[in-house]
């Protein structure tokens, strides 16, 4: 199948390519001009050091433009922007990407992925991002490829099958380069399919390495003529995982990684194993619902942090790792879909703290800072369906529900403050296990569920919370659930949105609401920020969809008035006068 490439007669070629270099890479974070990071800036802090719109001036804050995606293919938007150039590059559902020209908001070109009919993506047709390299924009498909594109034409440099999508795998993250490498992961875990990291020269989308994330599965690297070479298995066959099911363990690495320059590390989060029975595969199997911590260049673990040892509500530890300085040494933070917000060392991966960041927690009564494990609630794991009648094992209530206390909205950490702004959800859910068995390319769970809301007034609630205390400093409570991401600023604001369709600006301290705007859709996707001459832009994707109308239960019901869409918003400040 051909892909479709259409472009603004008259306005390729008017702006001379700069390529973007590792040290431009490095300098993400700090680079008031550009956004060349899912994350703004390979450790996720989605911290800006700009303060033109600020407490006392976001007030004034209007829209610049809007550009809608078009057409009949709508459904959930979560991408990231990423700005270079002059050029935003911003994907959307169903595998598309467009470059849209800053200053006007005109499309310079789309490139326009044709899927085969058989794709099979858990949580909606969604993208949440592209990376930048050279003179790149590399994405992921839904059809587990991998498209690099001229960033001036949208033409095809190189492609790559990452894996079958009729077994179930898929790619929704965005990438992400680190030391010159391209990383990604794989989509899937509700199919069987085996969680994995892969390496490539971002250049030409040769492999590297590959490291699984199950433990019994070989690692490979890769010499200059594509030669596979074995680079040691990851963990120990058959350790954590008794019997046969690690061969199709789950343990995706779907929401990407991070890098933190200061370890020389990457850290991907790990879903959920597979099948959801959990009494079908006694052990902690490792490295699902876990942080996993790989040395860039050699594709080996150098640590590993399993959340929830054991899962058997579905709380992938895919979440993101995101580095920061406290008490002078480089932990982690991490708000985990089980509940739990965690405090790790970022260069030994030993836990410094943990402690909840939602108001109900069922399923565990705390984590034990000694050993680092969950202190389980025997009685809130979901029962063996073999000894009962067979069929369905005894319902539990357990809360968070399995969509998790936060779940693919990335959080923001600022330096100003010193807190973490969590994107978090109240809810729980019935759980029953009942018998699986594996067949590729069908759904592998082993459980029913419904989720529902656990109070009448909110679902959703931004927290800012310390993690030296482990205290929910404010929080600003929402009717629906939030499934957007956070973005903080130097201005002493933090920016986010709602399925409600508004983007909002808070003051970082109080969260006092200062700003709001209606987008027209609910706002699935994280904000960014940038300054091109004077001025100061925010940035946003808005188009209501994702997992929660798939799969929310008494929460979808809830939600079912919100309408979709497809565009991304651009503000600024009002003019003087």
């Amino acid at each position: 199948m051909l892909a479709v490439l259409t472009a603004t007669a008259g306005v390729l070629g008017t702006v001379q390519a700069v390529e973007v270099t590792n040290a431009m890479i490095d300098n993400d974070a700090k680079d008031q001009k550009s956004v060349l990071s899912f994350g703004m800036g390979t450790n996720g802090q989605r911290y800006s050091t700009l303060t033109q719109i600020n407490t006392g001036t976001v007030k004034n804050l209007v829209p610049a433009w809007s550009f809608s995606f078009g057409g009949e293919k709508q459904r959930g938007q979560e991408s990231q922007p990423v700005i270079h150039n002059g050029k935003m590059f911003v994907t959307a559902s169903y595998s598309r990407i467009f470059a849209i020209d800053l200053k006007t908001g005109n499309k310079l070109w789309k490139y326009e992925h044709r899927l085969p009919d058989g794709i099979m993506p858990c949580c909606d047709v969604v993208n949440r991002g592209a990376a930048l390299f050279g003179n790149l924009v590399i994405f992921g498909t839904l059809d587990a490829q991998l498209i690099a594109l001229d960033q001036d034409t949208g033409k095809i440099v190189w492609k790559e099958k990452v894996d079958d999508y009729a077994a179930g795998y898929s790619m929704t993250a965005a990438p992400l380069i680190a030391e010159g490498v391209l990383l990604t992961g794989v989509s899937g875990g509700e199919f069987g399919v085996v969680g994995r990291v892969e390496a490539r020269n971002p250049a030409t989308g040769e492999l590297l390495w590959v490291r699984p994330t199950v433990e019994g599965h070989m690692g490979y690297r890769y010499d200059k003529d594509g030669k596979e070479i074995e680079n040691g298995v990851s963990g120990t066959v058959n350790k954590s995982w008794p019997g046969e099911l690690w061969k199709t363990g789950g343990a995706s690495t779907w929401m990407g990684g991070t890098y933190d320059a200061t370890t020389k590390l990457a850290y991907f989060g790990t879903g959920n194993p597979a099948p959801w029975n959990s009494h079908l595969r006694p052990g902690d199997n490792l490295y699902s619902s876990s942080t996993v911590a790989l040395d860039v260049k050699t594709g080996q673990i150098k640590w590993a942090y399993q959340n929830t040892p054991n899962d058997s509500w579905d709380f992938d530890g895919a979440n993101e790792f995101v580095t920061f300085d406290m008490n002078g040494k480089r932990y982690g933070g991490k708000a985990d879909r089980n509940g739990f917000f965690y405090v790790i060392d970022a260069s030994s991966g030993k836990l410094q703290n943990a402690f909840p960041f939602v108001r109900k927690i069922t399923w565990a009564s705390g984590i034990d800072l000694k050993t680092g494990r969950p202190i389980y609630v025997a009685s809130n794991r979901p029962s063996d369906p073999t000894k009962g009648d067979g069929k369905k094992g005894s319902i539990v209530f357990a809360a968070p529900a399995f969509l998790g206390a936060k779940n693919q909205m990335p959080m923001a950490y600022s330096q100003q403050t010193g807190l973490f702004y969590i994107p978090a959800n109240e809810w729980g859910m019935d759980i029953w296990n009942e018998p699986i068995s594996y067949k590729k390319g069908g759904a592998f769970l082993g459980a029913g569920f419904t989720i529902k809301p656990l109070f009448d007034d909110y679902i959703g609630a931004l927290r800012a919370v310390d993690p030296k205390s482990g205290k929910i400093v404010w929080e600003a409570k929402n009717t629906a659930p939030l499934w957007g991401g956070a973005m903080a600023t130097a201005g002493g604001l933090v920016f986010y949105g709602t399925p409600e369709g508004f983007l909002k600006a808070l003051d970082a301290k109080t969260g006092k609401e200062l700003w709001k705007f209606q987008t027209g859709s609910g706002v699935v996707a994280p904000p960014v920020t940038w300054q091109d001459g004077d001025t100061q832009y925010v940035a946003v994707v808005s188009g209501w969809g994702g997992a929660v109308p798939l799969w929310g239960g008494e929460v979808a019901k809830k939600v079912n008035f919100l309408e979709q869409g497809g565009s991304v918003w651009v503000f600024k400040l009002a003019a003087k006068g």
